[in-house]
């Protein structure tokens, strides 16, 4: 099987923890009949074959990036105009897609950067509370009823493809549960952070060129010499 034809499976196949505190929300746009069928497209266009991919993880998407279209970082518009997928989803808002598609165009555009990386994060659904995103670290009850299905989020997505010796983190708070779940089960041989896109836009914008040349040089840095 190829990396695509288990990313495809698993994806369209996610249903939403039920352990969850009552006053978070969880979005699951893999319901959808319009998300199953990016998924489809996206997958069978950048992953249809058996390469390893160094794997990036954020935290857990967002409401307006994976959280509408089910590809991690990615907005509606982005799916058109960088990944050539043609949708009706509404148009929406996000901070951490727009810096990440700057990352992946510098690097040659999306059909070389995911030739190389695969985007996701170590929940893969979207969190809500109150109607604002909402973080699996943000209070302790959430983070140990995910905890579980963390681990096993990751431990199937390496299933898809994943060269292990190193993994990139995006988010410094995030660090400290990819390294905790490092320790636990030893899926990477070493991990490198980078800070999250939606802190750099919202508060380091002025040094933007800077951040995006620091994820350059880490990314590279990680594939392996050819």
């Amino acid at each position: 099987m190829t990396f695509s034809d288990k990313a495809i499976g698993y994806y369209n196949s996610l249903t939403a923890p039920t352990s969850l505190p009552p006053e978070i929300g969880v979005m699951n746009p893999y319901q959808s009949t319009d998300v199953q069928q990016i998924i489809r497209l996206f997958y069978n266009r950048f992953y249809s074959d058996t390469t390893l991919r160094i794997f990036v993880l954020g935290i857990n998407p967002g409401r307006f990036g994976a959280g509408v279209t089910g590809i991690s970082f990615t907005t509606p518009q982005n799916l058109r105009r960088y990944c050539g997928i043609d949708n009706d989803l509404r148009d929406t808002p996000e901070l951490s897609s727009r810096f990440i598609y700057q990352v992946i165009e510098a690097f040659g555009g999306a059909k070389e950067f995911y030739s190389r990386f695969f985007l996701t994060s170590l929940f893969p659904l979207a969190l809500t509370k109150a109607g604002k995103n909402y973080n699996f670290y943000d209070d302790r009850a959430t983070t140990e009823a995910l905890w579980p299905a963390i681990t096993e989020t990751v431990k199937t997505q390496i299933g898809f493809g994943y060269d292990r010796r190193a993994a990139v983190c995006l988010g410094r708070k995030n660090e400290t549960y990819l390294r905790r779940l490092n320790d636990q089960q030893g899926f990477f041989d070493r991990i490198v952070t980078l800070d999250h896109p939606r802190y750099i836009l919202q508060y380091k914008s002025r040094d933007m060129a800077l951040y995006l040349d620091q994820y350059i040089r880490v990314l590279a840095d990680c594939l392996p010499i050819n």
